[in-house]
């Protein structure tokens, strides 16, 4: 189970940018581009920002960088995964998402952009653990409901909002599986 810590550092963009190198090693600008043209609407993050957690990774050893001369302009580096990012990516990539619709709309979005990238049946084996996963929070939800007295109108106003809100995830999860689908 994950901490509440571990938890927030899957949402974490470095993720993201790990992802993009697994994929393919890149300068930061590269990357920054990348990131904004493929998941933008996931991912809002400055260019000062994307640098600043590059900067980090390489300090932890998740990617090295090799410089690239260039005639006439700055040297640039570019980077790529050390094995220590790769392990890093996989294991994030590997991990299951939970049931909050932010942890849906952030981390499970991303894993599946990468795992159609990687592996189109990895894609919907995603969607599959993602609906169980979503199933058993809708479980768990209702049955906190159910223990709420109906006198305790706001605790279950917003209860009622969370169920549906996941409710509304299964459907777009079925959603993915189409749109995946057609855009093999």
């Amino acid at each position: 189970m994950k901490t509440k810590s571990s938890y927030i550092g899957a949402l974490s963009p470095e993720y993201a940018l790990l992802g993009l190198l697994y994929l393919k090693p890149a300068h930061g600008y590269q990357l920054h581009q990348r990131l904004a043209e493929d998941l933008g609407q996931i991912w809002h993050i400055s260019l000062s920002q994307t640098y600043n957690i590059l900067k980090r990774l390489e300090a932890q050893g998740f990617i090295e960088a090799s410089i690239q001369e260039q005639s006439k302009l700055p040297d640039r580096r570019e980077f790529q995964l050390t094995k220590t990012g790769d392990e890093r990516f996989s294991e994030w990539f590997h991990s299951p998402t939970g049931s909050s619709v932010r942890a849906i709309r952030v981390e499970f979005t991303t894993r599946l952009y990468f795992a159609r990238k990687i592996n189109l049946q990895m894609a919907e084996r995603l969607i599959d653990d993602q609906v169980t996963e979503t199933n058993a929070g809708l479980g768990r939800l209702n049955a906190m409901l159910a223990d709420i007295p109906p006198g305790q109108v706001f605790n279950r106003l917003g209860l009622e909002l969370r169920i549906r809100q996941l409710a509304s995830i299964i459907d777009w999860l079925e959603e993915c599986r189409i749109a995946l689908a057609q855009y093999q």
